[in-house]
């Protein structure tokens, strides 16, 4: 009920842009100066963020304070917006013309704003020497119909945790972990087989499951994203993969049924060997320092592709901002290296700056690396092949349940994989060609 309340409150907001987009032509020659204020005019700017209070609460006070000192005309006033709460307080803002001038949003909504022309374009925003300062993959995952909406925040990579413990009971090598499907799911049997407990836990929540899809090298779509493209090969290899681990019992049943919390509390509790967590790295420790000492970060698991999942957050600036000049100069000084390095030591995250990444505090893991440290080190040796797996697609929360339900079906025996796959098609289809 929650999922089609949000798709008719967004279909409103639609609505309403384009009624104002119409009433705003007149408006545009006298916001043709928005993007470019005199240095002497006192402006200022509205900044939200998602939820980093408290816990960031000086760090982004302290950035916001040496932007005000390099630029004094300029003022930064900062929300900070619970989650939850954020598209919603967004959606409202945007459709009643009072649109913060920053906003840090994930690339699957921020792209539905992008759709509407509800945000700067970067392309023409940035120059070339600032793009060249970001991954590419990071700045390539904001991008739609020709038009970048974003400027990269901070990335992850995901990174597998291994209990070393529960390898070396069952006989396995901690040293040698599993980097393939084929490889978790040889270690699954053996695990389980010689322990009775879990070898490898593959969340199916929310977007992972078309992760999965991609790494295992299936296409979700073909190229102008009308049609599904999945029903390959590659994409049926992936529903009989999960059905076969599922019915075997060699996955947990949380796998499917419950959220990547799941995984956590099975790892951190001993029954589970190893999964792809290494956002959940410090509550390890916090937790459970025994488990925590005897984990091994290691490579992400992928398939046939050999791709590996890059997750983005990204700051947006608004349209409708009328100091898009300073707003889009306090979004290139909030991700630039310095301060972008000092974010990542505060929280396991990675900069989406190449200077900041170029730091030996993301390539040395030091004689005394533990856990944490070695996360990292991982994490950041894989942005090279990393990216976003899953690119911004219009309805995307159906395509992603539409994928679930089938997979679902499939692994909870109520239809053959090759059904399940035809099902998935059928809806993908369907819900594209709204």
């Amino acid at each position: 009920m929650n999922k089609k309340l949000g798709f008719v409150a967004f279909v409103l907001v639609i609505t309403m842009l384009l009624l104002a987009a119409c009433g705003n032509d007149d408006k545009k020659g006298s916001d043709e100066s928005k993007g470019s204020s005199n240095s002497d005019e006192q402006v200022t700017i509205e900044f939200w963020t998602m939820q980093l209070q408290p816990t960031f609460t000086d760090y982004i006070n302290g950035i916001i304070e040496d932007f005000e000192a390099e630029n004094p005309n300029i003022k930064v006033d900062w929300l900070d917006v619970p989650a939850a709460d954020l598209s919603k307080k967004i959606l409202t803002a945007v459709s009643t013309d009072t649109a913060p001038d920053v906003v840090n949003l994930n690339p699957t909504f921020a792209s539905q704003l992008a759709e509407l022309d509800a945000l700067v374009n970067m392309e023409e925003a940035v120059s070339e020497e600032d793009k060249a300062l970001y991954v590419k993959g990071a700045w390539e995952a904001n991008q739609i119909d020709g038009k970048t909406f974003a400027i990269p925040w901070y990335l992850s990579t995901s990174v597998t945790l291994n209990n070393k413990l529960i390898f070396e009971e069952a006989g396995l090598d901690p040293e040698k972990p599993a980097t393939t499907y084929e490889e978790a799911a040889e270690y699954a049997k053996i695990i389980k087989e010689e322990t009775g407990k879990y070898g490898y836990f593959p969340s199916m929540d929310l977007s992972l499951v078309l992760q999965h899809m991609v790494m295992m090298g299936a296409e979700l779509t073909n190229e102008d994203g009308t049609q599904a493209a999945f029903n390959t090969a590659e994409g049926l290899y992936a529903f009989e993969y999960f059905t076969k681990l599922y019915q075997d019992g060699l996955i947990p049943r949380e796998a499917l049924t419950g959220d990547q919390r799941s995984t956590i509390d099975m790892y951190q509790a001993g029954q589970v060997a190893f999964f792809d967590g290494s956002q959940f790295i410090v509550q390890v420790k916090e937790n459970s320092p025994e488990i925590y000492e005897n984990t091994l970060p290691s490579e992400a698991i992928t398939g046939k592709s050999g791709k590996k999942t890059m997750s983005v957050q990204n700051v947006v600036v608004p349209s409708q901002t009328e100091h898009e000049e300073a707003a889009v100069k306090f979004a290139l000084f909030l991700t630039n290296g310095e301060n972008q390095l000092e974010f990542s030591k505060l929280t396991p995250i990675l900069p989406s700056n190449v200077e900041a990444l170029a730091d030996p505090f993301f390539t040395e893991a030091g004689e005394d690396a533990e856990a944490t440290d070695l996360v990292r080190i991982v994490s950041a040796s894989q942005l090279e092949s990393a990216e976003l797996l899953v690119p911004p697609m219009e309805n995307y929360d159906e395509l992603r349940q539409a994928m679930y339900d089938a997979i679902s079906a499939s692994m909870l025996g109520e239809m053959e994989p090759q059904e399940a796959l035809d099902q998935a098609e059928q809806a993908w289809n369907e819900i594209l060609a709204k």
